[in-house]
């Protein structure tokens, strides 16, 4: 077993952050190397720029945000966790058992000596703002305290984000744990949904479609570079911001009419309700024109939903039948 870190080590690393080495590619060697490997191991892992060497599997890991941590529950990793932290929504109920298990660090990020006191071997960011470097968190610093790291995919991919992303995020993490079966049957089970998705949409004409995430003066929207680019075309819709060259953007609203989408689909989470979203946009004047304003033609998704994890095939499945009801009676 590996040994626990004491907290007094771990924050005199903090002495040397000053001096490391904070950008660039790095490759980290997981310095658990008591007895001998287990089956599988070492396995290596380049992620966003990192290549990691991992010895043995993660024995002390930390979960932060919705997706990291669904990820983890979903290949029945909790006995494996010392912590979560920062959920956008409730986790999902097949996996609410298996989190009442794990220790809550913080409701959002935790500060860098937080983290530091769970004594964990292994950070998982759902999101690139985990691994702030203002805030201490950066990849560069917990590599100086001994902890390996990994970042979802989906948060440096250069292009567009399509399914196989989700799957290979979950094999990825699977791989580090050394459980790679139960990725497959995970991702089998996705694929199912998506496989019935896409039957139940064969031969639909696409839904022109504009996401508002969120914006008074200018709309905050999904472009073509992420994963909720793909869940629309999935789901039987045309993003017409696709042509945004990355995963989110600020449009006018001025743009919005004149692209005349026929449904509006917001996503919720935040202090706003998707009902007060759909009661600013219905009011507001330069869309009054607008096919999906006139109709009042809303879908509606959990931000928790478009980002890349093991939400993204119900996702598909509940805007597509927001999108096409007739196709799901």
């Amino acid at each position: 077993m590996k040994s626990r870190r004491s907290l007094p080590l771990l924050l005199t690393a903090l002495v040397a952050i000053s001096v490391c080495g904070c950008g660039g590619p790095a490759t980290q060697t997981d310095a658990s190397s008591e007895g001998p490997a287990p089956k599988g191991f070492p396995v290596t892992v380049s992620n966003c720029g990192v290549r990691t060497t991992y010895q043995r599997p993660p024995q002390r890991a930390v979960a932060l945000n919705q997706h990291a941590t669904e990820v983890m529950l979903a290949l029945g990793l909790e006995k494996s966790m010392v912590g979560t932290g920062y959920l956008d929504d409730k986790i999902l109920p097949k996996y609410q058992d298996a989190y009442s298990r794990v220790k809550t660090l913080s409701k959002e990020y935790p500060s860098f000596e937080t983290l530091l006191a769970a004594e964990p071997d292994f950070v998982y960011g759902g999101f690139a703002s985990t691994f702030d470097e203002k805030e201490g968190r950066s990849r560069a610093a917990l590599r100086t305290a001994g902890i390996n790291t990994h970042l979802n995919i989906g948060e440096c991919s250069k292009g567009p984000v399509p399914m196989d992303r989700m799957d290979e995020e979950i094999r990825t993490v699977a791989k580090i744990f050394g459980v790679p079966e139960r990725a497959e049957r995970q991702v089998r089970s996705l694929h199912t949904v998506l496989n019935g998705v896409q039957r139940k949409l064969s031969g639909a004409s696409p839904v022109k479609v504009v996401v508002y995430d969120s914006g008074d003066k200018t709309a905050f929207t999904a472009g073509g570079k992420g994963i909720g680019n793909e869940v629309i075309k999935r789901a039987g819709g045309t993003n017409l911001f696709a042509d945004l060259n990355k995963p989110f953007g600020d449009v006018s609203f001025e743009q919005v009419a004149q692209r005349a989408p026929d449904v509006v689909i917001i996503y919720d989470y935040g202090d706003k309700s998707a009902e007060a979203k759909k009661k600013f946009l219905l009011s507001n004047p330069a869309l009054k024109d607008v096919p999906a304003i006139k109709n009042s033609r809303f879908a509606v998704l959990p931000l928790s939903s478009t980002v890349l994890g093991v939400r993204v095939p119900s996702a598909v499945e509940s805007l597509a039948r927001q999108l096409h009801p007739g196709r799901f009676t």
